[in-house]
């Protein structure tokens, strides 16, 4: 029997992807929350799947609702860096958007869970969660004010700037419906979100930039 990376014995082998008990018990969760739902999972159902008890579980977490918050985090604040720093870089707007869809799209692609699918909890719907839900309007913003650039770049249609942050939370229901997104789905929901905002050249380029900048080969 082993430990739990906190010093009590775990009831059985570590059978989680991730590097410490903490990310082992979000994986349970996330796990289970997308499957079972939300309201239908205990922490000692989560501790369980781990294969740890339900105690060492609240070393890490001291509620469920704060493991629930750290996977709504990791939806959105990776994307919340990258948009800062590119809305402080110069040149063009439309690179800098295409790099974000593509970031964005291949994290909601990603995970082994569809965590897109529980911002739609009623259980979000408390102060509790409010820290999140600031967090992803201000993503959002930064969506808009990216478009809004990009439209006047290619004197593209002026309501349109709330589309590629649209199309990128699009993923969730795609996941939702077929399991999977195809490799080069974040690239196609990068090019589809710069032509509804009048961009309609280019991408070539685009990709190779995004692939350098995000150490990752375009499809």
């Amino acid at each position: 029997m082993e430990t739990d990376r906190r010093g009590r014995p775990r009831l059985v082998a570590s059978r989680r992807p991730g590097s410490s008990a903490r990310d082992e018990i979000l994986d349970a969760a996330a796990e289970l929350f997308t499957t079972v739902g939300y309201a239908a999972t205990s922490t000692r159902r989560i501790a369980d799947s781990v294969g740890i008890r339900q105690a060492s579980l609240y070393h890490h977490f001291a509620a469920k609702d704060d493991i629930l918050d750290a996977l709504l985090a990791g939806t959105v604040d990776a994307s919340m860096e990258l948009a800062v720093e590119l809305l402080a870089e110069d040149g063009p707007m439309a690179p800098r958007l295409h790099t974000l869809v593509v970031a964005d799209t291949a994290q909601l692609c990603g995970g082994a869970w569809n965590l897109g699918t529980l911002y739609l909890l009623p259980d979000l719907r408390v102060e509790r969660f409010a820290a999140f839900h600031r967090r992803r309007g201000e993503l959002r913003s930064h969506y808009r004010e990216l478009s809004r650039a990009v439209i006047a770049e290619h004197n593209g249609a002026p309501d349109a700037n709330d589309l590629p942050f649209r199309l990128v939370e699009a993923v969730i229901n795609r996941r939702s419906d077929d399991g999977a997104c195809p490799s080069d789905y974040p690239w196609t929901t990068a090019e589809a979100a710069l032509r509804v905002l009048g961009c309609a050249s280019g991408f070539a380029r685009m990709r190779a930039q995004t692939a350098s900048r995000l150490a990752s080969p375009p499809e």
